[in-house]
């Protein structure tokens, strides 16, 4: 029966050094007696040694897909060192601040102790790692090639991540400053047109239909603020809960996705790009080409591009050379089919893939960057709008009660 594996805490510790200067800092160990003795050894001599606590706010800190991708190119670049796994995760581990990362490293340490391979225990944390990332690692293992598989595995990770986070760059900025727009707009028809419109109670005079639009906006909002606020809550909600559970409503959400104007066109070229990279580094890790376009379908994020994989596959699976089958669906670039042709009658495959990605990752780069300059004067637009019209309708009253004084 296998001893059971040890945990270790990361300890906070205060003590004197050889010339008696104060001196603070964190350790990784068993117990406090352990961390006291490999204090004495460095010359320590140690006063205080606690075990870390934990904030509220870092216990519930989540485990990002790019503490993943980090995690990773940290294990790569300690198999390429020559530093033995068990000593890798403890070295990664101190290094990250989340408590939940390092509990997971920790989780992992003690599995590969166990006895378990490194690809098996990675298995048993699927909401962390999925089977693309498990295979790889699995194949990496059989080879004896753990450190190169981990390196492009951490390359995947950082650029499938670099990108996803580009995408969200593009879509989070002009919803945010819409949001804030609307939400000042919103206290401006509560608030401040009131105002106005006791004073406007004293003209005795007709007022502009643009300010009675705006005035029984306002009116409005005041008595039923309440019933506009829970219906936005509850569209986000029925919208979130109808797009987990129903497949059909979103394969048509991302069929509507591709067309629209410049967002389209930028999710286009980044599913096509996630498509070369996946499948260029499964392809370079020695998986077969159709095993490789399972775990490529997953991984484009569209169901259009999902159903076009899986069509590809099929065609593959029957003799057809991939090119042909990406031309015939379609729904991949000239650009990418042909340098697709140009790996696979060259037999680098796997690299021309991973020039396709390459560049269709640097022009959604560009893309958003374009994005983000044309938004911001079509967002002051928009807010010259909302919040321009609300004072010139407050306002258009008073220069007409000028004009006939």
């Amino acid at each position: 029966m296998a001893q059971k594996a040890i945990r270790n805490s990361v300890f906070t510790w205060e003590g004197t050094d050889r010339r008696g200067s104060k001196i603070k800092g964190e350790l990784s160990g068993a117990s406090p007696a352990l961390v006291k003795a490999q204090l004495r050894k460095q010359g320590i001599n140690p006063l205080k040694v606690r075990k870390k606590g934990m904030s509220l706010l870092s216990a519930g800190k989540k485990i990002k897909p790019m503490d993943i991708a980090l995690f990773t190119r940290q294990m790569a670049t300690m198999m390429k060192a020559g530093v033995p796994l068990l000593q890798s995760f403890d070295i990664i581990g101190e290094g990250f601040d989340n408590p939940n990362m390092r509990k997971l490293v920790d989780d992992l340490k003690q599995e590969v102790a166990a006895g378990n391979s490194f690809a098996t225990s990675l298995r048993k944390k699927p909401q962390y790692f999925d089977d693309l990332y498990c295979n790889l690692v699995d194949s990496g293992e059989q080879s004896g090639a753990l450190e190169t598989l981990l390196d492009r595995v951490a390359t995947y990770k950082e650029k499938t991540e670099a990108l996803k986070a580009k995408i969200k760059k593009a879509m989070n900025y002009p919803i945010a400053v819409i949001l804030v727009a609307v939400i000042v707009s919103a206290i401006l028809l509560i608030k401040v047109v009131p105002q106005f419109q006791s004073v406007f109670a004293n003209f005795g005079a007709e007022l502009p239909a643009f300010t009675l639009m705006v005035i029984g906006l306002s009116e409005m909002l005041q008595e039923w603020w309440w019933i506009v606020l829970f219906g936005l809550i509850g569209a986000g909600f029925f919208f979130k809960q109808l797009h987990q559970k129903s497949e059909k409503f979103r394969n048509s959400f991302d069929r509507a996705l591709l067309k629209l104007p410049i967002i389209g066109d930028i999710l286009y070229k980044s599913a096509v790009a996630r498509f070369a990279r996946t499948l260029s580094t499964t392809f370079a890790a020695g998986v077969p080409l159709v095993d490789a376009l399972d775990s490529v379908a997953g991984a484009t994020g569209n169901v259009v591009f999902r159903n076009a994989t899986h069509k590809i596959k099929a065609d593959v699976s029957s003799g057809t050379q991939l090119n042909f089958s990406m031309r015939t669906t379609n729904t991949f670039p000239t650009m990418a089919v042909q340098m697709t042709a140009i790996g696979e009658e060259s037999g680098s495959l796997d690299e021309m893939l991973g020039k396709v990605a390459t560049f269709y990752e640097d022009e959604v780069d560009n893309m958003v960057d374009g994005l983000t300059s044309l938004m911001e004067p079509m967002i002051m637009a928009v807010l010259g709008v909302l919040v321009g019209g609300l004072i010139i309708a407050m306002y258009l009253p008073i220069f007409q009660l000028g004009s006939v004084v």
